[in-house]
């Protein structure tokens, strides 16, 4: 191995290090905790350090969040090829996604909530963000009828993300979690929908 493969290995994995660290000590205090000073302790590396790999926080939180997509996609396709059916294919594929936001607060925060400059819905969007999206719209494909399965995708994703978002804000009535899901599940996977 060259010096410069070595470097490069080296620098990959201090960059690897900030994000776990990162996302470690927000899963545990919460964003407001991840600071560069923290994290500069926490890995034993000089904020110089961490500069050279992250602008700032927002960046981290970037990388974070990044991280998480291609998490989310992954369990997103596990879920999908578990399925049977199309119906099934869709509550896989939203339970799952539930499921991945609950068991990870801090990371869907860094995903959905906190400032970034990920781009969303464009060109230049991040392949783990397409793909994610991609598994959603995919499912929907067989009941789109005559809508556009991107939008039908997009209006899919906003009403699950409203679902973790309001349930985790106790802003829905508690214990109904799955009942609203079976729901949302079938008003999307429900032929007599498609034609809507």
């Amino acid at each position: 191995m060259s010096v410069q493969q070595r470097r490069e290995r080296e620098r990959d994995q201090r960059h690897r290090l900030i994000l776990r660290a990162a996302r470690e000590l927000a899963e545990t205090e919460g964003w407001d905790a991840v600071t560069t000073r923290r994290l500069s302790e926490r890995i034993e590396y000089s904020q110089p350090v961490l500069y050279s790999h992250f602008s700032g926080k927002n960046a981290i939180v970037a990388g974070v969040a990044l991280d998480g997509f291609a998490e989310l996609a992954a369990a997103l396709a596990a879920a999908r090829s578990r399925a049977g059916t199309p119906r099934e294919a869709v509550a896989g594929v939203f339970g799952a996604y539930v499921e991945f936001a609950g068991a990870n607060p801090a990371l869907y925060e860094a995903m959905f909530t906190l400032a970034t400059e990920l781009p969303f819905a464009q060109p230049t969007t991040p392949e783990p963000l397409q793909a994610g999206f991609g598994h959603i719209q995919e499912v929907l494909r067989p009941f789109a009828g005559d809508r556009d399965p991107a939008t039908l995708a997009e209006v899919a994703w906003s009403a699950v993300h409203g679902l973790v978002s309001l349930t985790r804000g106790a802003r829905l009535s508690a214990g109904d979690e799955q009942e609203r899901l079976g729901m949302l599940v079938g008003m999307l996977a429900d032929p007599g929908h498609a034609a809507a």
